[in-house]
């Protein structure tokens, strides 16, 4: 194929190629050449011109395919277009030779087609340059359609079509006959000609004025004739053109005098009087209706009104929203009235009123959903209710009814799509609105009943608030008005559709109404026998309510599962005897109530079955059946009873079939397993009653073919945008299409397709489908001869009946039994005898040579579930040969369609069958796909191929070339009229690509042909017209893109997928979001560039409703997203824009946060006007801030005009998505100073901070729209925002923070969710977003909080009340969870304030903490504790009744029977489920602030308003666990505070003990928090002291938190609540002992009992033991940071040399954490039990230190040495060291402890050198200080530590020099002598010599000035702790050393300031030793004069100094830089 790549043809590689190879090489190069020419030189193009256009002239002759000959013309147009034009009038003329030739041979037709292409494509292309031929050419066209078979009719229509295109109005001369022709082609009886014909006239009114004005009239009757017998393809073509021309006609604005012809002008009446005429009378015409209508014979066909209703959509669409908007009035007055009684036409009969009303609701709904936005819609309300309004008035029902459920169902869409930003308007009384509808209800048809109270439904969906208000009038209506029967049903039909609203409104309805409505029901149903006139009314409405009342769900019904159960008994007579007494006593109206009454019976238990199934118990199953038996009887009584009383029961009693077949396919078989043959035999006379006429196919067969199959029959089984009308001709002319008067019960159901008016069938066709269903359940559950004898029954019924019947009977029977076979395939079961197998197999294989496509679909499906079902190889192998047989030797369609799909079907099934199987198939499937003669037959062998090479998978390898090259040469073969076909291939060549998946990659030669196939298969199909061809080519890309993404040319697939977005065709859209959302995942970017680069290239490609020039893709997808509504479709195009929005938002910021903007913004007109008010309310100050927020764009064109709700919801999200991505990326999108200066280097970066105004805008617009879903959105956007933000300072003002100047935007946001009747949700929210704000800490300043703080306190308020006073409109627990979300945003404030008050009083550590000081500066630190302590005795009381409330809840299910039976303070019993998941979300910041009061108050003062409760039944924890009689028994303040304390604790320990996996961090850590607080006072704190048992729990608690949540933070918590709880039991221990010892004082201390764990024994019980507990935890903990310590990891008991390692900060805290807690456990255990435990410590505390002892510079220690010398040091200093029980065992332990440490030094192999020497020396310096001399004294331990001091003195770095001086420093002065003395005699002439070293050396650096200073001190320390005698000796070593550093005045002048500092050093020092050993000193000055020469001058020169310069002193602080020291005297 790489040959077929130049601008000439390569013959030579073209003439060796074979026949299909050359149609493909053609193809490619032709392909190929089309993207060269445009991008080569036009020099270049000229030179070659010439040879190119004879060799695309010679492949006209080579009889070329469709699609081959489309690009052939392109290229020629293109070609002529780039280069010269001259030859073109020689191609021209070729052409039209071509065209004349008197060759009709089918082998020439290609030819003369193409050329008819060509001449299309060149005057489209060249146009007005060839001016002057179009006469001849157009003529010579025209002549050949005279004789042209369809295909060249369809051809020469589309030639025509670009012939006009590029004319212009130059065509003039010929308009008239080109539309001469178009007009007979319109009718032609191919449909493809249809098409193309619409397609010409399309083009020809663009210029053709007569078209739109003098024949107007002719265009349209000709349009509503070519609807007749059309298809959905021409229907969408023929009505788009009807439509444009009309929309012409009326906005036309007529050149006066310049047009010939006298144009009249049109009023808009006209133009839809005109569309009314096709409507009503259809093509008929005018007079020739008349001679019908006498006859009343005429019905318009249903496929004319179809086509004339998508017209109606097109004329508006065409003339837009602004027109629909102005003319509205108008047009629903004309559209209502199509369906008025003064049509008779249209309402004749109901089947004729229910599509006619389905066609005027598709106008309505597609004109005003899809054009209008929120605002017209608002005032589309407006209008619809004064078109109800004025209906309503109306006094002949007839005539109204059908206008008014049209109105109707249009007004609940509408309201249903604006949700609630109708308030509004429905809340204003002066429209009256739902007076209005509520007056309509009780009118005297059914149908406007039905339709108001399903307009009720969508009201209370859409405004949740509404739904118990109406509930309550029509509740009153129902009970004052029960005497006309209108009112009892109407108003139980709005009470049903109300109650099936309740499930789409997350915050429900008050319980009660359940019982009201029970009791109600009740009511009707006893009464109905009184009065005879209602007595089936109120039956029906009393059944009603009961089935409706199922759907509110277990948690209501359960309450009345009894009352409803013993009517469900009561309904049908206890024993057969009854009835049959019965039976003789009833007259027909009797009967009539009886089966109505049984009917709705069924219904409701039907009802509580499928929406109750958690009731379902056995004991409840047992209780339903006894009246099903009696049930069954009365059913096979039923024909009996029907020849006794007649017709009146014949509706009644199908519908009682139907209630009872839909009951039973509920319940499992076993139920009715007594009566089942009974069943059986009922529903065999159903399926083959005589009086059914109708072939209801399309209803009965889809669920039981394959999906996939589907795709071949009619198109209208496919999913399009215009199903809802489509539907009617799908059922075929004698049906009726579902509607809501064949079942009222369905009004409470949820439609199965999105949300619009449910369509039950009627019961005739219904009862059918449901006993279909049925027979397959039952069938399988009776024996086997019952199951043979009805299969024989139905067969042998089939063959008696004739006709019409007998097709009838056969779709019903085969239905029955593949609902059987599919059934028992399922269940896995057997089908029975041999006998069953011929029965079963003789049925479907005479199903599958049914004239009906759909049966024979059906019963290919049937076919090879028999085989799956029977399951044996030889069975299946007989069945693939018959059908192998037929297709050999049948030639008629039907026998080959049927027998190649059902060999397809059983490879699907049984999967690959056998390899030579699946060549014979190929091989058949083969030979079918070629049969050109009938395009059905390809089309189903194609698609039995795709399923073949499906399901054959690998096996399919071998048959991979062969399939493909077939494929390609059908698809550059098959005439594109044949669309059914190329779908087919598609599917085909989608199998073919998934078959071969990844191999696609592959370079072998092989892989690339085929990959070239099917890049080149995919590529014909994208350029073929038919748009379902199309989205199979997207979905070939979108595979080939998966599996070889580089091979795809991805900018030509985007710019195809673009030019699609907004098709019409619904699966074509699909196709490529499909594909878009693949594309995306990978490579955004590029997809974003190619769209963009694309609509800038493009002028006229691109339809206009994706504007991608302006928004760009993201904005295309948005703007598509908002106008869609086609759910699968819109959320492909949310995930394609999160997909995208991941990977380029922070990239892309400012476009996408404008694209958001700009959609939120869109609707904020109306906002813009709040938005000023609520700022009024501000301090005048704050007026500037308001500016931000109403600046209004004031661009021309705003590209989203507004938006619906859901679209804006999707853009709030996004906002929060995309501050999410910017989190992650960049630290400067959330850093001011840092985004500027990083926008300075580099203007093009854009980060999120600079956006923050956008944001708060955005969030404030959302946040106070009328929309609730959308508050919602705004307000959880605020939140982010402000968690985001809140810590950023503002760089121009320090100490402040940038979010700091929208607080007046914020409270403006926040304020209008707190009034009176916002929903409870947004209220909730709302809070949470105040408490964030107050914690935040952005607002200092408590005037400026107070704002906030007042709209919490004032929901505060509001819900002091409790449960009771809230709002009545909602259940009870949304009640709840409105409490709980105010008691929780109180309780983060008071947690805040606590915590900040505590950061404030202590000292300031770091900066941070400066900073903080600043902002929350002294008043804010307090000032808010203060606001919250004015309400804190409201609030502790309601905390602690919500925590008992959730104690309760949280109580397992067996304990339920203790639960209060009212419920708790804020929830009641009957909505505790759902009370339950608030409780979840809230109960832990109660918990920690509860925790936090209880601290505060200490647990000694009695809350002073304990008595006073303010609830309205008191809730305190008083009354926890106390009968109902809890009033009796008062407590004492200690019983109240143990309650509590237990109360805190239980929920804290119930919750840490079996963390769920979906426990929030917040919550775990503020249960830990909670934990700490309670523990930081002494109280508690005693208890759990005194109680070990309790001690231990915890321990054990926290070990498995910390063992499940690998978080430090939470770690860390666990870990400072286990000090906390050793600290207790410390205190718990020293108070015993404190005690004993005052108790027995006067007794001898050795009779003491022992205190502490461990007692006299020392042992500690796992389980029993705080102290061991502890240990396991801390182990835990260090094990886990460090590994080596564990002995069964190293592999050795002893201590193993590893390399020191650092720790993490998260690692090094834990660690530390649990060495403070190590230390403190000797201290818990009496001297004993001290023992057992102190080697563990001491081996983890030692450990720790050798593990981590890392060398730092500078000799700093690092943070875990710290913390383990710490420990040590507090373990050494334990009294349980000097306790005599314990001394000698303590005393040993240490010793071998010190021994450990050293040797850590002296490692058996060298590898631990890395060691830090300074950390293990001051280890030995702590032993030698901390523990007893007994310890450290003994000789060789001190030799060895004595030693080890040597050693470090010797080793040069100077830090450790520094340290180790400062270490013996602190043992010198060790007041023993026994432990300091032997240290001083090793090392005291050490450090002397060490000391004249440096004073020979001078030191160099301020390091060394250190060592020397350091050693100084430690000589001067000697000298102080020497003896008497042996000072002088001391003295006189020490004063020449420092004397000889003292300068003269002159030298110190000049000295460097390391010398000066040595000099003040000295100086300094021998002023002090002087005066102290004056003798020494004065005899030795005296001895050397030079000394003393020294001495004097330096103290002159000190003097000088003083005087003249500055203190000295400065000096000794800050040594100086390095530098040489010159030293004048050397030390003897």
């Amino acid at each position: 194929m790489e040959l077929a790549h130049s601008l000439l043809l390569n013959e030579e590689a073209y003439s060796q190629l074979g026949e299909v190879q050359k149609a493909e090489f053609i193809f490619e190069w032709l392909s190929y050449l089309e993207k060269l020419l445009l991008a080569t030189s036009r020099n270049d193009v000229k030179e070659k011109q010439k040879t190119l256009v004879e060799q695309l002239l010679s492949l006209l002759n080579s009889s070329p395919g469709p699609p081959t000959r489309k690009l052939l013309a392109k290229n020629l147009a293109i070609l002529y277009s780039i280069g010269d034009t001259f030859s073109v009038y020689e191609t021209i003329d070729k052409c039209n030779d071509l065209i004349r030739s008197k060759d009709d041979s089918p082998s020439y037709l290609p030819t003369k087609l193409a050329a008819v292409v060509c001449l299309g494509s060149l005057y489209k292309k060249l146009g007005r340059i060839l001016g002057n031929t179009f006469t001849d050419t157009v003529g010579n066209i025209l002549k050949a359609m005279k004789s042209a078979e369809s295909q060249g009719r369809y051809e020469i229509m589309l030639s025509l079509q670009n012939i006009l295109n590029g004319l212009g109005a130059a065509a003039a001369p010929c308009h008239r006959d080109v539309y001469k022709v178009a007009r007979s082609c319109l009718t032609d009886r191919s449909m493809a000609v249809r098409c193309a014909a619409a397609k010409c006239l399309l083009e020809l009114q663009n210029e053709a004025i007569f078209m739109w004005s003098t024949d107007l009239d002719s265009v349209a009757t000709l349009c509503f004739k070519s609807f007749e017998g059309s298809n959905y393809d021409v229907r969408i073509s023929v009505s788009k053109l009807l439509g444009t021309i009309l929309a012409k006609a009326t906005i036309s604005k007529h050149p006066g005098t310049a047009s010939r012809q006298s144009i009249r002008r049109v009023s808009l009446e006209e133009v839809l009087e005109l569309l009314g005429t096709g409507f009503l009378r259809g093509s008929s015409g005018f007079l020739r209706a008349s001679g019908d209508m006498l006859k009343g014979t005429s019905s318009v066909s249903r496929d004319v009104r179809v086509g004339v209703t998508q017209a109606y959509v097109v004329f508006v669409s065409t003339l837009g929203g602004a027109w629909l908007e102005k003319n509205f009035a108008a047009f629903l007055s004309h559209v209502l009235s199509l369906v008025s009684q003064s049509h008779p036409k249209t309402t004749q009969t109901q089947i004729d009123a229910v599509c006619c009303r389905r066609c005027v609701s598709f106008i309505l709904r597609t004109t005003i959903g899809g054009l209008l936005g929120e605002k017209a819609q608002l005032a589309a309300v407006k209008d619809i209710f004064q078109a109800i309004w004025k209906l309503k008035k109306v006094m002949d029902v007839a005539a109204s009814q059908h206008m008014l459920v049209c109105a109707l169902q249009e007004l609940g869409n509408l309201i249903y799509s604006l949700g609630t930003t109708v308030a509004p308007l429905l809340q204003d009384s002066s429209t009256g609105l739902l007076e209005s509808i509520l007056s309509v209800i009780p009118h005297p048809s059914i149908s406007v009943r039905l339709a108001a109270a399903w307009c009720l439904h969508c009201i209370a969906v859409a405004l949740p608030s509404c739904l118990t208000p109406l509930l309550d009038r029509c509740l009153e209506r129902l009970t004052g008005l029960k005497a006309s029967p209108e009112t009892v049903t109407g108003f139980s039909f709005a009470v049903a559709a109300l109650l099936g609203a309740v499930k789409h409104c997350p915050l429900g309805i008050p319980h009660g109404k359940g019982k009201i409505i029970m009791t109600l029901a009740e009511d009707l149903l006893c009464s109905a026998a009184q009065n005879s006139r209602l007595s089936a009314q109120r039956t029906q409405a009393g059944w009603l309510l009961i089935a409706a009342l199922m759907t509110l769900g277990p948690a209501v019904v359960s309450h009345h599962l009894a009352r409803v159960l013993l009517l469900w008994k009561c309904v049908f007579p206890a024993s057969p005897k009854d009835l049959e007494t019965e039976k003789s006593r009833g007259d027909s109206f009797t009967w009539q109530v009886t089966l109505e009454g049984r009917a709705g019976a069924l219904c409701a238990i039907k009802s509580f079955v499928s929406h109750c199934g958690d009731l379902l118990t056995e004991e409840v199953i047992q209780r339903l059946l006894p009246p099903l038996p009696c049930a069954v009887d009365l059913l096979t009584q039923l024909s009996s009873i029907l020849k006794t009383y007649g017709s009146p029961l014949k509706t009644p009693s199908v519908v009682y079939r139907q209630r009872l077949y839909e009951l039973l396919i509920l319940l499992p078989p076993k139920t009715y397993e007594g009566n089942i043959c009974a069943i059986l035999k009922e529903l065999a006379a159903d399926l083959t009653a005589p009086d059914i006429q109708v072939a209801a196919s399309t209803f009965l067969l889809p669920p039981l073919c394959h999906q996939d199959d589907l795709l071949i029959l009619s198109p209208l089984l496919q999913e399009t945008d215009h199903r809802f009308i489509e539907e009617q001709l799908l059922l075929g002319n004698g049906i009726a299409c579902g509607s809501l008067e064949y079942d009222p019960y369905s009004v409470y159901e949820k439609d199965v397709e999105g949300y619009s008016v449910p369509k039950p069938l009627p019961p005739a066709l219904s009862v059918i489908g449901s006993a279909a269903k049925l027979f397959g359940v039952v069938c399988a559950h009776v024996g086997v001869t019952q199951r043979l004898l009805i299969l024989e029954q139905l067969l042998d019924h089939i063959k008696h009946t004739k006709g019409a019947r007998q097709q009838v009977v056969q779709l019903h029977v085969v239905s029955s039994v593949s609902s059987f076979l599919k059934y028992v395939a399922g269940s896995k079961g057997c089908l029975g005898p041999e006998e069953m197998k011929r029965f079963a197999l003789t049925l479907v294989t005479g199903a599958l040579e049914s004239p009906n496509p759909l049966l024979r679909c059906a019963a290919a499906e049937a076919w090879a579930r028999l085989a799956q079902v029977v399951d044996d190889g030889a069975f299946t192998a007989g069945l693939a040969q018959v059908s192998f047989d037929k297709l050999k030797s049948a030639r008629d369609v039907v026998t080959r369609t049927g027998y190649s799909l059902a060999l397809a079907s059983l490879h699907r099934y049984l999967g690959g069958i056998s390899s030579q199987h699946l060549n014979s198939c190929v091989g058949i499937l083969y030979t079918l796909a070629q049969d050109s003669t009938s395009p059905d037959v390809q089309t189903w062998a194609l698609h039995s191929l795709s399923l073949i090479i499906d399901s054959a998978g690998p096996l399919y390898y071998v048959h991979v070339e062969p399939t493909l090259s077939l494929i390609i040469m059908l698809l550059l073969n098959v005439p594109p009229t044949h669309a059914e076909v190329h779908q087919s291939l598609g599917r085909c060549l989608n199998a073919l690509i998934t078959t071969l998946g990844p191999e696609l990659q592959g370079n072998s030669t092989s892989i690339s042909t085929l990959r070239t196939s099917c890049l080149l298969g995919c590529a014909v199909m994208q350029d073929n017209p038919d748009c379902l061809v199309q989205a199979q080519a997207i979905s070939c890309l979108q595979q080939l893109h998966m599996f070889a993404p580089q091979h795809v040319n991805l900018s030509s697939l985007v710019s195809c997928l673009c030019v699609n977005l907004c098709s019409p065709y619904l699966l074509l859209r699909r196709a490529v979001l499909a594909c878009l959302r693949q594309l995306v995942q990978r490579e955004a970017a590029e997809v974003s560039e190619y769209a963009v680069m694309l609509a800038k290239d493009s002028r006229e490609e691109l339809t206009s409703d994706a504007n991608i020039r302006e928004v760009g893709l993201e904005g295309a997808l948005l703007i598509l997203l908002d106008k869609e509504t086609d759910d699968k479709l819109c959320h492909d195009i949310k995930e394609t824009l999160n997909y995208m929005l991941t990977s380029m938002a922070v990239g892309k910021l400012s476009l996408w946060l404008k694209l958001c903007e700009d959609v939120l913004a869109a609707s904020a007109d109306f906002t813009a006007l709040t938005c000023v008010d609520t700022m009024q309310e501000e301090e005048g100050d704050k007026g500037d801030d308001a500016s931000v927020l109403t600046t209004t764009h004031d661009e021309k064109s705003h590209p989203f005009t507004n938006p619906q709700w859901a679209t804006r919801v999707f853009a709030a999200e996004c906002v929060c998505r995309i501050i999410n991505q910017c989190e992650n990326a960049n630290s400067a999108h959330f850093d001011i100073a840092l985004a500027q200066e990083m926008k300075k280097r580099d203007s093009r970066s854009d980060f999120l901070v600079l956006h923050l105004a956008d944001l708060i805008r955005m969030a404030f617009m959302a946040a106070t729209d009328h929309n609730d879903h959308l508050r919602l959105s705004g307000l959880e956007m605020l939140l982010v925002v402000i968690r985001r933000f809140a810590t950023v300072p503002e760089p121009e003002f320090p100490g402040h923070v940038i979010l700091e100047q929208y607080q007046a935007n914020v409270g403006a946001a926040l304020r209008p969710a707190f009034t009176s009747e916002t929903p409870p949700d947004v209220t909730a929210k709302a809070c949470q977003v105040c408490s964030a704000w107050i914690a935040s800490g952005v607002v200092s300043d408590l005037n400026d909080l107070r704002r906030i703080h007042q709209l919490l306190v004032s929901s505060l308020t509001k819900i002091q009340a409790g449960k009771e006073a809230l709002s009545h409109l909602y259940n009870e627990s949304a009640s709840t969870m409105e409490i709980l979300a105010v008691l929780k945003a109180w309780a983060e404030v008071y947690i805040i304030a606590v915590q900040r008050r505590k950061n404030h009083r202590q000292p300031l550590k770091t900066t941070t903490c400066l900073e903080d000081s600043i902002r929350y500066g002294s008043c804010s630190s307090d000032g808010l504790l203060d606001l919250v302590y004015t309400d804190i005795g409201t609030l502790s009381r309601l905390w602690l009744a919500a925590l008992q409330d959730f104690a309760l809840l949280t109580l397992p299910s067996e304990f339920a029977s203790q639960l209060p039976a009212e419920g708790g303070a804020f929830y009641t019993a009957e909505t505790s489920e759902n009370a339950k998941l608030h409780y979840y979300n809230s109960w832990a910041l109660i918990l920690h602030a509860t925790a936090l009061w209880l601290t505060s108050t200490g647990f000694v003062v009695a809350d002073p308003d304990e008595g006073a409760s303010h609830l309205s039944r008191p809730v305190t924890p008083t009354s926890m666990c106390q009968g109902s009689s809890s009033g009796a028994t008062i407590k004492s303040p200690e019983d109240v505070y143990t309650d509590r304390f237990h109360l805190i604790l239980g929920i804290s320990v119930e919750f840490l003990c079996s963390l769920r996996s979906d426990a929030t961090m917040e919550s775990i850590t503020a249960c830990l928090h909670a934990l700490q607080a309670l523990l930081d006072v002494p109280w508690p704190r005693s208890k759990i002291g005194s109680d070990q048992d309790l001690g231990v729990e915890l321990l054990n608690v926290l070990h498995r938190v910390i063992l499940t949540r690998e978080s430090p933070s939470i770690q860390l918590a666990s870990l400072e609540v286990v000090r906390q709880i050793i600290c207790a039991a410390q205190e718990h221990v020293k108070e015993k002992r404190r005690s004993a010892e005052v108790d027995d004082g006067a007794a001898e201390k050795e009779t003491l009992p022992e205190f502490g764990e461990g007692k006299d024994t020392g042992g500690l019980v796992p389980g029993k033991s705080l102290v061991f507990a502890t240990l396991e935890l801390c182990v835990c903990i260090l094990v886990r940071q460090l590994p080596e310590l564990n002995p069964k990891l190293t592999g050795s008991p002893g201590v193993k040399a590893t390399k020191p390692q650092m720790l993490s900060e998260d690692g090094s805290r834990l660690v530390s954490a649990a060495l403070v807690i190590l230390s403190e456990l000797p201290a818990v255990c009496s001297p004993e039990g001290s023992i057992s435990v102190l080697p563990t410590i001491l081996y983890l505390t030692i450990g720790v230190l050798r593990e981590t002892a890392v060398k730092l510079p500078g000799g700093q220690l690092s943070s875990t040495v710290a913390a383990s010398l710490q420990a040590l040091k507090g373990i050494l200093s334990s009294p349980m060291a000097q306790a005599e029980k314990s001394y000698t065992a303590w005393t040993d332990l240490l010793r071998s402890a010190l021994t450990t440490i050293l040797d850590c030094w002296d490692p058996v192999d060298e590898t631990h050198q890395e060691l830090d020497e300074v950390s293990l020396l001051t280890a030995i310096t702590v032993f030698v200080l901390s523990t007893s001399p007994e310890v450290t004294t003994i000789p060789c331990l001190q030799k060895r530590c004595i030693d080890k001091f040597k050693a470090t003195l010797e080793i040069k770095d100077p830090m450790v020099q520094i340290k180790t001086y400062q270490l013996l420093h602190s043992i010198f002065q060790y007041p023993n002598p026994a432990v300091s003395y032997p240290y001083i005699y090793s090392l005291a002439s050490c450090i002397m010599e060490k000391l004249q070293e440096i004073d020979k050396r001078k030191p160099e650096n301020t390091a060394e000035l250190q060592i020397f200073q350091e050693g100084i001190k430690v000589l001067e320390t000697l000298v102080t702790v020497a003896e008497e005698h042996h000072r002088s000796q001391l003295v006189a070593c020490l004063l020449p050393i420092l004397i000889s550093f003292l300068l003269d005045e002159n030298a110190l002048g000049s000295a460097t300031s390391i010398m000066r500092s040595l000099h003040d050093f000295a100086l300094q020092n021998l002023m002090q030793i002087g005066p102290q050993y004056s003798s020494v000193f004065k005899s030795l000055v005296a001895s050397s004069p030079a000394l003393k020469a020294r001495l004097e001058a330096a103290i002159k020169g000190n003097q000088e100094s003083v005087k003249v310069k500055i203190p000295t002193s400065k000096y000794t602080k800050s040594p100086g830089k390095n530098s040489s020291i010159q030293l004048k005297t050397s030390f003897i």
